[in-house]
């Protein structure tokens, strides 16, 4: 057995039955592009099914175990399965450093790339399914992610930074905040945007990512911080 997989199945505490399976979710597409003979597929779509499950997991958690208004719990579960949570999940794990990369796509980053380490978890979720059950899946999610939640109750990260920013600006100031791709750089398979809000022609924020819709994001929060300075 690689010596890779077993240290990861000890950090995961996680033995695999099909360790094929394992060694799958760190296929990255663009890899097999480079080599075609691999043996093994991409992990896309066991991403497919671990986005299912994992959002099965959060939401019957969330379910029995409060009581709140289902627009409250869909923000709580939202935070917990955003990409940049899984990504950090991905990152304490070394999930990056095992991935299979085309070179162009090692090159440019992509060991550290959010949305691919997120994919990569989430193709996590679903090989733990396949391999150990809904239960083992369900204790790992646990420990791992849902062990967030008072965190992001407590301090309000599940709040979404563009619907507070347009809040904050249509309750005072009676305007809708308009945004504005302002970089656009890398190749396609590795783009990164940098993206500023603007409260009509005033630039309250800029944001980056690796789609328009985070750098959107980022670029909300930082307009939210600057609003609560002035």
């Amino acid at each position: 057995m690689d010596k890779e997989v077993l240290s990861f199945q000890k950090k995961i505490g996680i033995k695999f039955k099909d360790v094929k399976l394992l060694q799958t979710v760190f296929v990255h597409r663009s890899y097999l592009n480079e080599n075609k003979n691999y043996d093994l597929p991409q992990n896309e779509r066991l991403e497919f099914l671990g986005d299912a499950v994992l959002e099965f997991i959060v939401t019957d958690y969330l379910y029995k175990k409060f009581n709140d208004p289902e627009g409250e719990m869909t923000n709580w579960r939202a935070a917990l399965v955003r990409g940049e949570m899984l990504s950090i999940i991905a990152n304490k794990f070394g999930m990056g450093e095992q991935m299979l990369l085309s070179h162009g796509e090692a090159k440019t980053g992509g060991r550290e790339r959010k949305v691919l380490l997120a994919n990569a978890f989430e193709a996590l979720i679903g090989a733990i399914y396949l391999d150990q059950g809904i239960e083992t899946a369900r204790k790992f999610v646990n420990k791992n992610l849902i062990s967030h939640l008072e965190e992001i109750i407590k301090n309000g990260l599940y709040q979404d930074a563009k619907s507070v920013l347009q809040e904050k600006a249509q309750d005072e100031l009676g305007i809708t905040p308009t945004y504005e791709v302002l970089e656009e750089s890398g190749p396609d398979h590795a783009k990164k945007f940098v993206v500023g809000v603007h409260i009509g022609d005033k630039l309250l924020g800029k944001g980056e990512g690796s789609s328009k819709q985070e750098a959107q994001q980022q670029a909300a929060k930082e307009g939210v911080k600057n609003w609560e300075k002035n």
